[in-house]
């Protein structure tokens, strides 16, 4: 779900702490050498986003916060914040010629430079809270193996 974040929305707020999980505290994001990503350039997005970026040559820019049960892609248009809510059990995650985020029939891709780059540690530490989420909730027992 994609919600306009650009002022306060008490009901907005609650739908994404439910769907992707509280902020982390302070210390915590201290604990997990930070919880957001720097800002990456947006390359393309799925047609149910087009309405959301800049429509002119502008460069369309992203980042990405961990949350307990998921992320939020926070996508700034002009003076407009969108946040896009993604529960682990529904993030795919693409790293080819750039890095896509697919979920719930939408993706977002962002170009691969510097940007991209300078997140190398923050996307591999996504990656493995991507992971060790899907190992709570696998049906496979890993100690009763034959």
């Amino acid at each position: 779900m994609i919600f306009n974040t650009t002022h306060t929305n008490k009901e907005a707020k609650a739908t994404i702490n439910d769907l992707v999980g509280d902020s982390y505290s302070f210390f915590e994001s201290i604990k997990m050498n930070g919880v957001g990503s720097k800002r990456m350039v947006i390359e393309d997005v799925s047609i149910g986003f087009k309405n959301i970026l800049n429509s002119v040559a502008d460069i369309n820019y992203g980042n990405i916060e961990i949350r307990k049960k998921g992320i939020l892609v926070h996508i700034a248009k002009g003076h407009k914040n969108y946040s896009w809510a993604i529960p682990f059990y529904q993030l795919h995650i693409y790293n080819t010629n750039s890095y896509s985020i697919h979920a719930q029939g939408n993706f977002i891709r962002f170009k691969n430079n510097k940007f991209l780059k300078e997140n190398k540690k923050f996307l591999d530490r996504l990656l493995d809270l991507k992971i060790k989420n899907e190992e709570n909730y696998s049906f496979y027992d890993t100690e009763k193996q034959i």
